[in-house]
């Protein structure tokens, strides 16, 4: 017997293509979507401490002034920036939640459709947090630029 496995065959634009993934592909599928699987448990809980957290400092700590604060609203701002760094996070989390179920169940029914639409579900949460990457770096180089002309004028 044949050491690889055919997914079910797809039509592409008039021509049909197979993809053939051995034993060895099939165990890394699976074993990444257990850790894909994990990691999103562990992403939906922290988001959960990040949002009860901000709750915590917007409710209990907005009473406290600490210097340096004023910028962002204070206590009650920095609690309303965790709140939104978690709501931010659900979206690439729950993408890779779905990836890792869809995988899970196109590996056990051999099921080129469930893959296609797992990865395309990996590709989505990747996306996300490669353009959130994108804009992170654009601040920092904003922050670098601003802080060395006030540090000139200074």
């Amino acid at each position: 017997m044949d050491d690889t496995t055919i997914l079910d065959s797809a039509d592409y634009g008039g021509t049909t293509k197979e993809i053939r993934l051995t034993n060895q592909s099939l165990g890394y599928l699976k074993e990444t979507a257990k850790w894909s699987t994990f990691l999103a448990i562990i992403g939906f809980i922290s988001i959960g401490f990040m949002i009860l957290g901000g709750i915590g400092i917007a409710a209990f700590m907005s009473y406290n002034s600490f210097p340096g604060m004023e910028a962002i609203g204070g206590m009650a701002g920095l609690g309303v920036l965790y709140i939104v760094l978690g709501a931010i996070y659900i979206y690439p989390t729950f993408k890779l939640f779905q990836f890792a179920s869809k995988c899970k169940k196109a590996v056990a029914q051999s099921s080129t459709n469930l893959m296609t639409e797992a990865l395309g579900d990996l590709k989505s949460c990747f996306k996300f947090i490669g353009i959130l990457m994108v804009i992170l770096l654009a601040v920092y180089v904003l922050l670098i630029a601003f802080g060395g002309l006030a540090a000139s004028f200074a």
